[in-house]
Parts: structure tokens; C-alpha cells; sequence
């Protein structure tokens, strides 16, 4: 992969990582409106990631969906 898609990759996976790790607390006060938010940016950017990697490995999108279906079961 070129420098230009590696810096490409891991400024997705920085974001993605970034609004995963500002995920709202369901705790006391908890607003669904907020978690709505988070959660659709973070399945915007989850979902860029994924079309990155299959537009550039196409030869291990097996191997990357079996990995990626692991972390999130």
C-alpha cells in the first residue's frame, strides 16, 4: 500500500478509534438522543474502514471479515 493510502487508513482508524472511545455512559441521566448521535458516527466511520480494507486487500477480505466477525461476537 502507498504512503498516501497508509496515512489515508490510519487517520479512519484514529477517528473510528476516537469516537469509540467517546462513547456516552448509560448511567444516571443517560440521554438516548446522545447515544443516537454517537452511535451513528461511529457506525459511519466503522462502515469507511470497512470499504477501505476491501477496496485495498481485496486478495484477504475472507481472512479480514473472519478476523473483523471474531471481535465483534
Amino acid at each position: 500500500m502507498d504512503k498516501k493510502k497508509t496515512q489515508e487508513f490510519a487517520d479512519m482508524m484514529r477517528q473510528l478509534v476516537s469516537d469509540v472511545q467517546g462513547a456516552p455512559y448509560p448511567g444516571d441521566g443517560f440521554e438516548p438522543e446522545l447515544y443516537s448521535i454517537w452511535y451513528e458516527h461511529v457506525q459511519r466511520h466503522a462502515q469507511d474502514c470497512f470499504e477501505f480494507l476491501d477496496s485495498n486487500f481485496p486478495m484477504e477480505q475472507k481472512e479480514i471479515n473472519n478476523t473483523l466477525q471474531k471481535m465483534f461476537k
